[in-house]
């Protein structure tokens, strides 16, 4: 389950900074996009272990 919340988060995350980045340009959005998504990733697993562990 702790997966699933993360990679979720991360996807969620992932495509939001994408949308931001997009308005700058490719390469931005790529990148914005990936460190959002490890973001994400990271407060996903986070929220999961404090919340439902």
């Amino acid at each position: 389950m702790r997966t699933i919340i993360g990679w979720l988060a991360a996807s969620i995350a992932g495509a939001a900074g994408w949308w931001l980045g997009a308005r700058i340009g490719l390469v931005t959005a790529i990148v914005v996009g990936g460190v959002a998504g490890g973001a994400g990733l990271y407060y996903g697993y986070r929220w999961f272990d404090e919340n439902l562990k």
